[in-house]
């Protein structure tokens, strides 16, 4: 099957940006309050039924994925870019990362019970949201919960630049009502919704967090 051009394109500018990316995520989630609550909220939620296999989507050098087992989670990480999997494994060699897309994760079905995609749609036409979102829904266990974070974008735009590196980066728009609809449709039980404002000086837009689940009956 033809990969879709958007992971092309996505995986070229992260295999472009891997070295200097790293570098920029060194502080992890310093300054980043909402992220780490998002993150504690949903290891409590998988705690509620004795959850801890999750993979974290769109891992890129692993910071999120240390986290996640820093918080007690038996978690994984999944990116579709050697390069930032080789950031990954370096940084944390006891920690498990594979090469796979958003799109097919290579997992069993009904082996995951939780799943965390930080800002990792930004790049995914809404034509392919329902595509991962169902994928998403057979990869976790009935009560598997979701965390989905994005940034808000009411028109597709195409980075050329970034890190000081020259990318070519499709950002696509994310509405959170449309993300919202996508997942209901593929199965998966929202159950919260927030919209928060950027906060200056590093963020200049709105950014998203849902949490949904895949029902238990």
């Amino acid at each position: 099957m033809t990969e879709p051009d958007f992971l092309t394109a996505t995986r070229a500018s992260y295999e472009t940006v891997a070295q200097t990316y790293t570098n920029a995520q060194s502080q992890g989630l310093q300054g980043r309050p909402y992220d780490r609550a998002f993150l504690s909220l949903f290891a409590e939620l998988l705690g509620e039924f004795g959850g801890t296999r999750v993979a974290d989507v769109g891992c890129g050098p692993g910071h999120i994925t240390a986290l996640l087992r820093d918080l007690g989670l038996d978690a994984f990480g999944i990116d579709l870019s050697p390069a930032m999997l080789a950031q990954a494994r370096q940084a944390y060699p006891e920690l498990e990362f594979h090469e796979a897309s958003l799109l097919d994760l290579r997992v069993t079905d009904g082996s995951l019970d939780g799943i965390v995609a930080l800002y990792s749609f930004n790049t995914v036409p809404a034509e392919h949201l329902s595509q991962a979102f169902e994928g998403f829904r057979r990869a976790l266990r009935p009560g598997g919960v979701l965390l989905l974070c994005f940034s808000v974008r009411d028109e597709p735009t195409d980075m050329t630049t970034w890190l000081d590196h020259p990318v070519a980066l499709p950002l696509q728009r994310l509405m959170p009502d449309e993300v919202t609809r996508a997942l209901t449709g593929a199965g998966l039980h929202v159950q919260s919704q927030l919209v928060r404002d950027p906060r200056p000086p590093y963020e200049t837009r709105p950014y998203a967090a849902i949490i949904a689940a895949r029902p238990v009956s």
